[in-house]
């Protein structure tokens, strides 16, 4: 099968057809450069999670004219996906048609970037990091046949998580501009948002913001199972414990017909006195 031919993928430089290395570069720089100068498909095959991140994080600021069929392991992908403000972006990306996601149980053993013209496989060597590339035809056309066999056998990766630009959107017209910018700046101010104790997750991002502007649980959880952020319980168990740990806190509204409604309000001066920058801060030292 063409797909054995591709298990073990090693490019050695001075090669006929070989392309200039891409040594010292940063992973981002390697993806960029790489897409920069490609068009039609791209397949990334077996991306470290670094370089999913790197991937997305260059494309959702460029608009690439190539469409990547990214080729990972499961567990690798769900890993990486489960950080909101890479799966947000990754969402973006294939609603607009520039990225498909799929899994295999046994991918190629290194990172490879293929373009119509190239391979580049990218080198990890402790801290340094190479993009080893080769553009001779018949060994681009094998290596991409190889992938496309691969590619048809795959198994779909669905991203649960809503396109960031739906997010933002959403955010201004059901919740209002200040709280779109503070959605904004607390996301910004985050490397990561896990809620694994490296960073604030979506729902608890979400349910500061709406303290802060004083808006309604209801109106928020609304909003974000609307939108498939998470279920209105989801909102509802962590509001519940950011109230029990004296992040925020609540108070009945009266309404016409039916139960009160709550309030949220921030429950602690550090969070009432900090920018929307400094919220994400000041919320994980409390709770940590």
């Amino acid at each position: 099968m063409v797909t054995n031919k591709i298990k073990y993928l090693v490019v050695v430089n001075g090669s006929e057809g070989m392309a200039s290395n891409l040594l010292g570069r940063q992973l981002g720089d390697i993806v960029d450069e790489t897409l920069s100068a490609a068009s039609g498909t791209v397949f990334l095959v077996n991306p470290t999670p670094d370089a999913v991140e790197a991937y997305v994080d260059s494309a959702i600021e460029t608009e690439y004219d190539a469409t990547v069929k990214l080729l990972a392991e499961y567990r690798t992908l769900k890993d990486v996906l489960e950080d909101f403000i890479v799966a947000s972006s990754a969402a973006d990306l294939v609603d607009r048609g520039a990225l498909e996601l799929k899994t295999v149980d046994d991918p190629p053993t290194n990172t490879v970037i293929a373009t119509p013209d190239r391979v580049v496989t990218v080198i990890v060597a402790g801290d340094r990091i190479a993009g080893i590339p080769t553009d001779e035809p018949a060994f681009v056309q094998d290596v991409r046949a190889g992938y496309e066999e691969l590619w048809e056998s795959a198994d779909e990766h669905r991203l649960r998580t809503p396109p960031i630009t739906t997010v933002r959107e959403t955010l201004s017209t059901d919740l209002g501009d200040e709280a779109h910018e503070d959605f904004t700046g607390v996301l910004s101010s985050l490397e990561t948002a896990r809620g694994d104790g490296d960073g604030l997750d979506e729902v608890t991002i979400s349910l500061l913001v709406a303290a802060k502007n004083e808006q309604l649980l209801y109106d928020v959880s609304k909003w974000g199972e609307d939108i498939g952020l998470a279920s209105k319980a989801t909102f509802s168990r962590t509001k519940t414990k950011l109230e029990e740990l004296g992040l925020i806190d609540t108070e009945k509204v009266p309404v016409d017909v039916g139960r009160p409604r709550l309030r949220l309000k921030l429950g602690d001066d550090r969070l009432v006195n900090a920018s929307e920058a400094q919220l994400a801060t000041v919320a994980q030292s409390i709770l940590n």
